[in-house]
């Protein structure tokens, strides 16, 4: 197969990668345009972390060990208001470097091209965007940039993505980390009401009640709630 920017591979641990012409397009949308609903990110990103669990619920039929160490699976929201970050993570079948690279710089062109598309009719509604399989880029609506740290189950090795949702994004090699998923958005000045306790209650609430999964919130006090 010929080596192009559209289709990277993940050969060097600090080399920064273009992303795919689609997601470039899609990232600009999600940037520049403005939403009816910013609240649709952390919708996404909490329907990703349940599918995350789900998958190591089914693959841990076949091989229990996956689940060792951490049989319970949970998504974690953590605002951190010193660093202006809010993450969210789940303990489920995480990803390995090349599925950093593969799911998360590249998609479906038919995909992209749809959504782009119903987003332009909609004036920049993105309400629908989880139907087009492409909801985790949806957190740069809020923010300036994105870490996406991984551990697939099973695995040794752990990577972390970063991107600043312009044209490129690096993948890198990790110390020690738990088995999954955490996403770590860099909010952006005018999105620092998603740090605060009650706004992230109140959008799970609204979108996310029917997850089957254990949510809970990290509090700035040392505690948390489901």
């Amino acid at each position: 197969m010929a080596k192009t920017a559209k289709k990277p591979t993940a050969t060097d641990p600090q080399k920064p990668y273009e992303f795919q012409a689609e997601v470039t397009r899609l990232l600009h949308l999600m940037v520049h345009s403005v939403y009816s609903d910013r609240d649709v990110f952390l919708r996404e990103l909490i329907s990703n972390a349940a599918d995350a669990l789900d998958k190591l619920r089914y693959e841990a039929i076949a091989k229990p060990e996956l689940l060792s160490g951490e049989p319970n699976l949970k998504i974690t929201i953590t605002p951190d208001k010193t660093a202006k970050t809010l993450t969210v993570a789940d303990n489920g079948i995480g990803m390995s470097r090349d599925e950093l690279v593969e799911n998360l710089g590249t998609i479906a062109k038919s995909g992209t091209q749809a959504f782009v598309e119903s987003a332009k009719k909609a004036k920049g509604d993105i309400h629908l965007i989880g139907q087009f399989g492409i909801g985790f880029y949806s957190g740069f609506i809020v923010a300036s940039k994105v870490d996406v740290i991984s551990k697939r189950a099973g695995s040794d090795a752990a990577h972390v993505w970063s991107s600043e949702g312009t044209g490129n994004f690096t993948v890198s090699p990790m110390g020690a980390a738990e088995r999954g998923t955490a996403i770590v958005l860099h909010l952006k000045d005018d999105a620092l009401e998603f740090l605060e306790d009650w706004k992230i209650e109140s959008v799970v609430r609204a979108y996310s009640d029917h997850i089957a999964h254990p949510i809970m919130l990290a509090l700035t006090k040392e505690s948390s709630r489901q």
